[in-house]
């Protein structure tokens, strides 16, 4: 009895990973893939707790998330239950995404690619049609006022999910520099 040929999913020998200075583009993830760890824990979690942004405060991250939303974002600054839940998934299941990938770019891990892959689908689909949808053709209440703005802090959470996702989009993908 023969083995089985093998898949042609599944590379038969594993290359081994390029060193990190040898992929410029993981470089540039990690460190778009930090900020946004960032930005999940100041932004995120507040609206998922429920602390209210849509007055200016004292305190800074309050305060900074009502600057951004106060003339830009209602569906942000008022948010209705589902949209605490698509910021309670960036505060809970994507930061500590975000961090495991980081690591994982660092590392030149390639169990990450499938993770990777989902994350960016998921993402640029939640943020690309349910949030942008809202914001531009929604409800009035909902609609953005000043769309450069909302797209100058929004639209990289669409573009950077889809250039992962082109990262990943081969078997070992820290085996070659893209």
């Amino acid at each position: 009895m023969q083995p089985p040929a093998p898949s042609p999913v599944q590379p038969t020998t594993l290359a081994p990973s390029l060193r990190l200075r040898d992929r410029p583009i993981d470089i540039l993830l990690i460190a778009l893939f930090s900020a946004f760890t960032v930005t999940s824990l100041i932004s995120d979690l507040l609206p998922t707790l429920g602390v209210d942004i849509s007055a200016p405060s004292s305190n800074f991250f309050v305060n900074s998330n009502w600057w951004y939303a106060h003339d830009t974002d209602p569906l942000f600054a008022h948010p209705p239950v589902w949209m605490r839940i698509v910021t309670g998934l960036s505060a809970f299941l994507y930061m500590p995404f975000y961090i495991v990938l980081v690591v994982s770019l660092v590392r030149g891990w390639n169990w990450i690619q499938l993770p990777s892959v989902i994350y960016a689908t998921m993402i640029a689909s939640i943020t690309g049609i349910i949030v942008f949808g809202v914001e531009f053709f929604g409800e009035a209440q909902w609609r953005t006022p000043n769309p450069v703005k909302f797209l100058a802090f929004n639209l990289p959470y669409v573009l950077v999910p889809i250039l992962l996702l082109v990262r990943m989009r081969k078997p070992l993908p820290f085996a070659r520099r893209f």
